[in-house]
């Protein structure tokens, strides 16, 4: 389908202008979405999975606060709809523990990179625009069960998941990919969100060709041991439901990935 991006963004836009974005995250994504799935996609910028959701017959649920970016997201989730058979709604705010109001900052370049910010910007955006967005809690808006959840809110993540507790409880069965990236983290320390996902009962690891379930420490260790503003990892996460949804091939390629890094 003809996919609309933002003209001057330097990363995701020229991507799927290439034919695709995050190949990783997009088949792990995809492995665990099937017709009459139901997806919640928390910053959607301009709408990528939830076009894979749409296209795979899934209902979807997507937030995204910046209004010229969730215009583009609406006009893909809408082109996705007519030509697929799923439906997908586009709620214009973030997600976040309380409903409300907050700032947040625009990245210049890369504009998937947009951070909501509690007070100061972040010392590598102190030059840039903000703006006044909606915040959302998704127990308001979204009832579960889910069976995928999509997270990368550039540091919200931790705040995002206190305002879906419900959501949550509700989904037993839940495949899961999220963004932990410690230096833009916000309403906790990087340790407390794996503790968080871990304590409902989540496996996970990183979202590559080829996962393998890490511990706490060996995410931790790698997440913090890269360039803090540039860093951070995908991660990839079931519970009820089976880890290695890439078939066998994957697993055992996976096993030995993990070998090879220890």
């Amino acid at each position: 389908m003809d996919f609309d991006i933002l003209a001057d963004d330097t990363i995701i836009g020229p991507s799927i202008e290439n034919g695709s974005w995050e190949d990783h995250e997009t088949a792990l994504f995809r492995a665990h979405v099937r017709p009459g799935t139901r997806v919640l996609d928390l910053g959607a910028n301009v709408g990528w999975f939830a076009v894979q959701a749409i296209l795979a017959g899934a209902e979807v649920h997507a937030f995204e606060p910046v209004p010229g970016i969730a215009d583009i997201a609406q006009r893909n989730i809408q082109r996705a709809m007519e030509i697929g058979p799923g439906k997908g709604t586009l709620h214009r705010a973030a997600a976040g523990n309380e409903r409300g109001t907050a700032e947040i900052v625009l990245s210049a370049k890369n504009h998937g990179d947009n951070r909501v910010i509690d007070s100061d910007a972040p010392a590598d955006m102190l030059d840039n625009a903000r703006i006044q967005i909606a915040i959302e809690r998704v127990d308001d808006l979204v009832t579960g069960p889910i069976g995928m959840l999509k997270i990368d809110t550039q540091g919200s993540e931790w705040l995002a998941l206190q305002g879906a507790k419900k959501l949550l409880e509700d989904s037993p069965d839940l495949g899961l990919l999220l963004e932990f990236w410690p230096y833009a983290l916000r309403g906790c320390e990087p340790g407390d969100l794996l503790d968080l996902l871990l304590g409902m009962g989540f496996t996970l690891g990183k979202a590559t060709v080829a996962p393998y379930p890490m511990t706490r420490e060996r995410i931790l260790s790698q997440a913090l041991g890269r360039d803090p503003v540039k860093g951070g990892l995908d991660l990839y996460g079931t519970r009820g439901r089976s880890f290695h949804a890439l078939g066998f091939a994957r697993r055992l390629h996976g096993a030995w990935r993990s070998l090879r890094e220890s």
